[in-house]
């Protein structure tokens, strides 16, 4: 066990920690000068900070805002609003053309086939954004081998068709969407529930 005495700077600190708590009187007057230096520090850099504008008293006289009057916009009627949906029989003919065209390279998959060698039929009818996606599929595991009838839209929209195409397995549903004047393409695919 260390030996413990007053010598040294150790024993200078608790010198000057155990003063106050000899008596509750030299306690009562340590937090008295403290809670004073703290007050006199806030009251001296209160004095010290900079005052913002408007505070205390006006510097001179304050010149007034110009007026500006805003005349009321022409009277022009409220732009055309685009229904959500548009009626089954609104889908564009083009897209429905894509659909036919990419269910029927869909199920085009002989034995063989690649997934870049599939992929690349569908990439015509793809956006390019969803081609990637394609390229990730084994033909092999497309459970339809050809298309058994029309594409049908189950939902129109103004920039994009959903469109369910039967196959002799499945039926597919295709998002088609605009990229362009008369230029649709499949942007995701699912089986129809």
């Amino acid at each position: 066990m260390p030996i413990r005495t007053r010598r040294g700077r150790s024993g200078a600190y608790r010198a000057l920690w155990e003063w106050p708590l000899h008596s509750p009187a030299r306690l009562a007057l340590v937090v008295a000068v403290l809670a004073l230096v703290v007050i006199g520090l806030t009251t001296v850099s209160g004095w010290l900070a900079p005052r913002p504008a408007g505070s205390g008293a006006a510097l001179g006289p304050v010149p007034e805002a110009p007026t500006v009057t805003v005349a009321p916009p022409a009277a022009t009627p409220p732009p055309e609003l685009t229904p959500t949906t548009l009626p089954l029989s609104a889908a564009p003919p083009a897209a429905l053309g894509v659909a036919q065209r990419w269910a029927t390279a869909w199920a085009d998959h002989p034995a063989g086939t690649t997934g870049a060698q599939w992929s690349e039929r569908l990439r015509p009818y793809t956006t390019d954004e969803y081609l990637p996606t394609l390229a990730d599929v084994d033909p092999a595991n497309v459970p339809g081998t050809r298309v058994t009838g029309p594409p049908r839209a189950v939902e129109v929209r103004p920039d994009s068709v959903r469109v369910q195409v039967p196959t002799d397995a499945v039926t597919l549903q295709l998002l088609l969407v605009q990229t362009g004047p008369g230029d649709w393409r499949v942007a995701g695919y699912d089986r129809a529930g």
